[in-house]
């Protein structure tokens, strides 16, 4: 049985794990540790407009997803911080089903587009052209090290 839970601090102990297996793992390759995953996951739950979700599958968290919504010109956009899946659960239809979810709750609360950086030629990429997303041609991701 599939169940969607709101993300919270309460369920935020089961996100840690999944976060530290998926992404310190082929194709992602970090260091995540349990203290900066657990910084970095806790900071998605503060911003206003915060929305994610954890999905269980008989009582087993295999995903999450998470981030905020901020106004532009022409209403709200949701920026999708982390999407989550469960290695054993990957290319099984899971993030595609996480996302759909995701989509469906956003349109309910009238959020008009929805944005998500990631990887450029890789899985991550090929996921989200898989389920309809588009490169934006006319903008670009800058970075300035400090």
């Amino acid at each position: 049985m599939t169940e969607m839970l709101p993300l919270t601090s309460e369920n935020l102990e089961q996100c840690i794990e999944l976060y530290m297996n998926v992404f310190n793992r082929e194709p992602w390759n970090e260091s995540w540790t349990y203290e900066t995953a657990e910084e970095r996951l806790s900071d998605l739950l503060h911003p206003p407009k915060f929305l994610g979700f954890l999905f269980h599958i008989d009582h087993n968290p295999v995903g999450f997803v998470a981030g905020n919504s901020k106004v532009s010109y022409q209403g709200l956009t949701f920026y999708l911080a982390e999407l989550c899946v469960n290695n054993e659960m990957q290319g099984k239809g899971r993030g595609s089903k996480m996302l759909q979810f995701l989509e469906d709750e956003l349109q309910k609360r009238e959020i008009k587009s929805l944005y998500v950086l990631t990887a450029n030629d890789g899985l991550a990429e090929a996921f989200y052209l898989k389920n309809d997303y588009v490169v934006i041609e006319d903008r670009v991701v800058m970075k300035e090290n400090l």
